[in-house]
């Protein structure tokens, strides 16, 4: 909408950037924690797509730490709102806001948080409690200060993208949530900010997880079943070295058991070294012969 991407950082900023716009301007966020990559430029690129020249598009930048667990990588996580910044204008984005912890968190940490129900315990909730209730938190906190028309997720955190659907259907919130396809490098690799911290040897052995979703959406056509695509997968990931399998699952496309023939979806998790790498594809079972 406008030639140049401004940043705010308060709570006000956003209110006067979005008081100033013409009234009915339709109004997309993507919601991120920085270290922008290609993926994320796909997102803001499609948000502008969906709300056309003459809408709005507000990206976030913000390092969420109620997400994150003891231990885990909350203060090396990489920040870099500059570049961050010069990728989002390059991609037609209006705004960024870019908030601190204090200004999201006014009173510390929330008593009132949201709560992610028994999905939120399972997959990603079992490998990290707690982490589904800040995910749903600071995103209903975000919605709720940018108000758009839409929200645009990628499908590579595909659990998260489903929750968040579900939180917005079950407290009606007045948002359109738009999943996005993944966005992989030329390796096949699913972009995330996390590869940064892979060795050239690490991401040689991360190369596993792409094409055990394409093993497993051979097997969901040959074999049929979602106990073949899961054995067929975990056989493969077994013998790859230096890989650890945290799960590898085959569900309905929200999540619940898998249907007998028809959509599914396939999840891996997978550690390689200190890294964590999340991926899922789309596969349709055959049915067991």
């Amino acid at each position: 909408m406008t030639a140049e991407t401004r940043v705010v950082t308060s709570r006000s900023g956003l209110r006067s950037a979005y008081d100033a716009l013409p009234s009915g301007t339709r109004r997309a966020v993507v919601l991120t924690m920085g270290a922008l990559h290609s993926g994320h430029a796909h997102l803001v690129r499609e948000a502008r797509a969906r709300v056309g020249v003459d809408g709005h598009v507000t990206v976030s930048v913000f390092v969420n730490p109620t997400q994150f667990a003891a231990g885990e990588d909350l203060e090396r996580y990489p920040r870099r709102l500059e570049d961050d910044v010069a990728v989002c204008a390059r991609e037609g984005a209006d705004l960024v806001f870019a908030p601190s912890v204090e200004t999201v968190y006014r009173d510390g940490s929330p008593s009132v948080t949201v709560d992610p129900g028994s999905l939120g315990t399972l997959l990603e909730g079992a490998v990290r409690p707690g982490h589904f209730r800040g995910v749903l938190t600071v995103v209903h906190k975000l919605l709720s200060l940018t108000r758009p028309d839409l929200v645009l997720f990628g499908e590579k955190d595909y659990q998260q993208l489903v929750l968040v659907r579900r939180m917005v259907r079950d407290l009606d919130l007045p948002v359109e949530v738009v999943g996005v396809a993944t966005v992989r490098a030329d390796d096949g690799l699913a972009l995330s900010s996390r590869n940064a911290y892979l060795s050239d040897a690490g991401r040689r052995t991360a190369l596993a997880v792409p094409r055990a979703l394409v093993i497993g959406a051979e097997a969901a056509r040959e074999q049929g079943s979602a106990r073949d695509v899961v054995s067929s997968v975990q056989t493969y990931l077994d013998a790859v070295a230096d890989l650890v399998t945290d799960y590898a699952v085959v569900t309905d496309p929200e999540l619940g058991a898998p249907p007998e023939v028809g959509e599914a979806r396939l999840l891996i998790a997978v550690r390689v070294g200190p890294v964590r790498l999340l991926d899922n594809a789309r596969v349709v079972l055959a049915g067991a012969s």
